[in-house]
């Protein structure tokens, strides 16, 4: 949280600096030609300084706040279409350099038309994106025409524009480039174009950085998982089977029940890992062909909370753990490891639960045959609103109704 006050706060300077710059020339102006501040340029000048300030704000907090793996796209549209408003221009793009190809592709676009989206890849130096993205600098092309790098690009309509190319930049390196077409109402950008766009870029280019860590993150944290996950499998290969499938319906039914997409994830990791703590319990426990003793009964119900030991120090998985933890709670308090009732249990316990009772219900275990799915319907309906959250059950009724549907 540190890291966003300081960057805000860099931001309010620098924006700070140029209003009080600007002023100082106004006034400059203004004392040499012995006339009047021009308050209605000063008062469009605010204006745009509120804008750009929101426009700020939304993307630091849209960037900060962890941009998952296949997201980013919505991100880059989101930064474009604010770089676009700012100087009301109605045609733009945000290029990044793709290592793999080695060269620039679009990933994000304003009223360019989708052939060129998808065919123009621009190596270094190619074009003038591609120079600005080469050489890190600012290029403003007033005629494209009679630009030669320009050529292989003018059998289209929307490219004959002028048009500027920012350098979206990191510390270390540059990650593409931002291009923004001049207005039709405008025969060049002004100085206070160019330095909003300035200041827009170099965000994007943060944000940009910071997705890109968050995203290794994550892949780190999925690969984590999985190592997780196969190391459950090696111990009761039904277990393994039965999370890879736990997780593929989890997401569906935490989806249809409209949670926020951060908390799907953690909702999928719980259902891939919520047998976590089986490694804990004795072998022979998990395999038994006939009914569990008293005994045995309490040593399996040790399982959550030692899926919970083992996985709440890694704070990626802390929020996993604790749904993992109580994902045996009844809804009407009569579960455990803490007898919780209600809203009480975390939701992704309540969905979990559902899952896991579904495919074990419809599963041969070591101790009986598999349910008929018509049986397995009757027992979730009789277990909601005392096992199960009614909500989820109906939710995860409807789920199997569509799956049929779409067979």
């Amino acid at each position: 949280m540190i890291y966003v006050f300081i960057s805000l706060n860099i931001i309010l300077l620098i924006v700070l600096f140029i209003v009080l710059n600007r002023l100082y020339q106004l006034k400059l102006s203004s004392s040499k030609s012995h006339k009047k501040l021009d308050y209605e340029n000063l008062k469009k000048i605010w204006n745009k300084i509120d804008e750009l300030l929101v426009d700020m704000i939304s993307i630091h907090n849209y960037g900060m706040s962890g941009v998952s793996i296949g997201k980013e796209r919505d991100f880059y549209q989101m930064a474009l279409d604010r770089a676009c408003d700012i100087v009301e221009s109605k045609r733009g793009s945000i290029m990044l350099f793709d290592e793999k190809q080695q060269c620039l592709v679009i990933v994000a676009s304003k009223n360019i038309r989708q052939e060129l989206v998808e065919n123009i890849k621009l190596k270094p130096g190619e074009g003038v994106a591609g120079r600005a993205f080469e050489k890190s600098e600012i290029i403003f092309v007033t005629v494209p025409e009679k630009n030669p790098n320009y050529e292989k690009f003018m059998g289209y309509e929307e490219q004959k524009e002028p048009f500027i190319s920012l350098p979206l930049k990191s510390r270390e390196r540059v990650l593409g480039v931002l291009n923004i077409h001049l207005p039709e109402n405008k025969t060049s950008f002004s100085e206070w174009d160019l330095k909003f766009l300035n200041i827009i870029a170099d965000e994007i280019s943060v944000m940009i950085e910071n997705i890109f860590l968050y995203q290794s993150i994550e892949k780190f944290y999925l690969e984590l998982v999985e190592t997780l996950v196969r190391i459950i499998d090696a111990k009761d290969s039904y277990t393994g089977d039965h999370a890879s499938r736990a997780r593929e319906r989890a997401v569906k039914l935490a989806k249809k029940l409209n949670v926020p997409q951060q908390m799907i994830k953690s909702i999928e990791y719980a259902a891939l890992l919520h047998d976590m703590g089986k490694i804990g319990v004795n072998e022979k426990i998990l395999t038994k062909p006939g009914k569990l003793t008293d005994e045995e009964y309490r040593e399996m119900k040790k399982h959550p909370e030692i899926a919970y030991q083992i996985l709440s120090p890694i704070e990626f998985l802390n929020p996993v753990a604790k749904m993992i933890r109580y994902h045996h709670e009844w809804y009407n308090g009569m579960g455990y490891p803490e007898g919780l009732k209600g809203e009480e249990i975390p939701l992704g316990s309540r969905i979990v639960s559902v899952i896991d009772a579904w495919d074990a219900m419809t599963s041969d275990r070591p101790y009986r045959k598999a349910l008929s799915k018509e049986q397995a319907i009757e027992e979730l309906k009789k277990g909601s609103g005392k096992q199960f959250d009614p909500k989820v059950v109906s939710a995860f009724l409807e789920l199997l109704e569509e799956e049929n549907l779409s067979r």
